[in-house]
């Protein structure tokens, strides 16, 4: 992986830790850009003074997240600050510094977790496909994008850049061989079957999925079919876990049919509104990336996102 390419891997505020493992895996130095906040809230964004040589003179991968909204802001401007340097715009207003040639392309945008995610279809006239038109944005500042785990994928298909779309699914898979030994993978619902198949068939264990059906716009009635899980221990796989209320559902429909013991895993991690004390009520366990830093984050996402890059780089 990355042989003969010479790499830096910087981040600002959201995603320090993902970045340095980045680092330590492609064997490359990490810096951090500089990332803060003015008394008004309005963010200030630098390529400090030391990095502004490597900056220019090697690709760079910044890992930033795109959740919460300030963090757009942070990636975008984070991604200008970087064009600046390699564009050789190096003058400030003092006159401390000379402009010089620009450095080409590469930038390569590491993004953990894509926030906006779930709004990638206009479910209603006049609503903004806010995944797609934030994808626009970022793609307009860098190479490329490496997106893991993307809640649906098709979103940011045919983006003026090239966009690799990784998964943490096969890193979930070993920790749960490891750690939990389930004999049951389950899919909440029909979407999350290919990520929760492949689970499955990496730990080589039986694989079903709950039916969704959506009564109204506010009410979604999770059908439990007939599976094979008396005495088991099952895992319920998904994307992402926001409130934890599918997940909850799901756990009592397995347990009336007689698990056990039943775990959740996700790569995303959001757990909104106390989901984790809701969900610590129906499952035996949470495994969750370390996407976003949450106290369920056990699994690394950097090796995933290390396999996003060197994708974009091969094409």
């Amino acid at each position: 992986m990355f042989e003969g390419i010479n790499l830096l891997v910087v981040s600002g505020s959201s995603c320090k830790h993902i970045a340095e493992d980045m680092a330590q895996i492609l064997g490359c130095e990490h810096h951090s850009l500089e990332a803060r906040r003015f008394p008004d809230s309005e963010g200030y964004f630098r390529v400090p003074e030391k990095s502004i040589g490597k900056i220019r003179s090697t690709s760079v991968i910044l890992v930033s997240n795109t959740f919460p909204d300030s963090c757009i802001i942070e990636t975008l401007l984070l991604l200008e600050a970087i064009n600046d340097v390699r564009q050789g715009k190096l003058e400030d207003i003092r006159g401390k510094g000379i402009d010089c040639e620009p450095a080409g392309p590469g930038i390569f945008l590491a993004i953990p977790y894509f926030g906006y995610s779930r709004q990638d279809k206009r479910f209603n006239q006049g609503e903004a496909v806010s995944a797609r038109a934030i994808g626009m944005l970022l793609s307009s500042k860098c190479d490329g994008i490496a997106v893991l785990d993307l809640h649906a994928p098709e979103v940011l298909e045919n983006l003026p850049v090239p966009v690799s779309f990784t998964s943490s699914m096969s890193e979930i898979a070993t920790y749960l061989q490891s750690e939990i030994k389930p004999d049951f993978i389950l899919s909440p619902d029909k979407g999350a079957i290919e990520r929760a198949s492949f689970v499955a068939e990496t730990i080589g264990c039986k694989f079903s999925y709950l039916e969704k059906t959506r009564i109204d716009a506010h009410t979604i009635v999770h059908k439990a079919k007939d599976l094979d899980v008396n005495d088991s221990v099952v895992t319920i796989v998904d994307d992402m876990i926001s409130t934890g209320g599918t997940i909850c559902r799901a756990s009592e429909a397995l347990r009336d049919q007689g698990a056990k013991a039943v775990f959740a895993a996700c790569s995303h991690g959001l757990f909104t509104g106390g989901a984790i004390s809701k969900l610590d009520k129906f499952v035996d366990g949470i495994i969750a990336s370390d996407s976003l830093k949450n106290p369920r984050s056990v699994v690394s996402s950097a090796s995933a996102l290390c396999r996003g890059i060197d994708e974009l780089m091969e094409n």
